[in-house]
């Protein structure tokens, strides 16, 4: 059996995390470790495992930081898009569906997301 897969180039994963930061209110850049200055403390997001971490290895994720995340995604998702929204947006939110499905998947399995 395999597992679900969710995966980005280092400018697709990066695009990913500045609109979802943008989502939750702050600008990505602004923040230490982006380039900015701003700690990761001024910032209350349940996202924050997955937007202060690095591109690529870096520690895994817990299950339970999955669960922790998935309401927040899921109510991303739930959002939906408007009729007329443009295709950035839609990848943007395929996206999140992407990764609701695997966190569920680390969740229901009690394995950690795996980055790499």
């Amino acid at each position: 059996m395999t597992s679900p897969d969710v995966s980005w180039s280092y400018t697709g994963f990066g695009m990913f995390r500045e609109w979802l930061a943008q989502t939750e209110g702050f600008a990505l850049a602004e923040m230490r470790g982006f380039g900015g200055d701003r700690d990761w403390s001024s910032v209350s997001t349940m996202l924050k495992p997955l937007l202060n971490h690095p591109d690529d290895d870096g520690p895994d994720l817990t299950p339970a930081q999955c669960a922790a995340m998935l309401p927040r995604l899921e109510e991303i998702l739930d959002h939906g898009l408007p009729d007329d929204s443009d295709p950035v947006l839609r990848r943007r939110i395929e996206d999140v569906g992407e990764l609701v499905t695997v966190l569920r998947s680390c969740v229901d399995k009690n394995v950690e997301l795996i980055f790499g």
